[in-house]
């Protein structure tokens, strides 16, 4: 990502991380609206370049210690989470996973998918699907509140079917 920052814009990651710090901002929308409205960002490179200069990234921190993390006492989870990023990579290579304190943020232009471990026995699966209507399966977001529009429970590596495949494509499709 910082590479191609660097060929897209011109300038290293330092230099846009100045330039944050001497706009002042300090609020994460605040800022990626300056940068997308001031120095044309895209959403992904605002996103990228915000994270980084609130240090508030998994970037800033070991992505393999937040993965252990998230999954430390709840390990016959992470089978699941694989076979999730699995699936979701067959959708495209502009896919970006964001590893965060509790939970695994996917994106494309925009987050689409939200992975967090809730339980020892069960991973959460925020969706955004905005206009498809709740299930049985397919439930309000939850905990995830306005990240996300639904929410999937997923409690074995069975979970991750063609069903929930096809709910994370729509997702991945609209989130440009």
């Amino acid at each position: 990502m910082e590479k191609g920052l660097l060929e897209k814009t011109g300038h290293p990651l330092e230099h846009w991380i100045k330039l944050v710090e001497a706009s002042k901002l300090e609020k994460h929308k605040e800022i990626m609206d300056f940068l997308k409205t001031e120095h044309g960002f895209t959403h992904g490179y605002a996103n990228f370049v915000t994270l980084k200069s609130r240090k508030a990234d998994a970037g800033s921190h070991d992505n393999e210690v937040l993965l252990k993390n998230q999954y430390q006492g709840k390990e016959i989870l992470y089978p699941i989470y694989e076979k999730l990023l699995a699936e979701i990579a067959k959708f495209g290579v502009d896919i970006i996973q964001t590893p965060k304190k509790d939970s695994v943020s996917v994106i494309r232009k925009k987050q689409f998918a939200l992975i967090k471990p809730a339980t020892k026995i069960r991973i959460d699966l925020g969706i955004k699907l905005k206009g498809k209507p709740y299930t049985d399966r397919l439930g309000d977001s939850g905990p995830f509140g306005s990240m996300c529009t639904h929410r999937v429970q997923l409690t074995a590596v069975e979970d991750v079917d063609q069903e929930l495949i096809m709910w994370l494509k729509e997702a991945y499709d609209a989130a440009v």
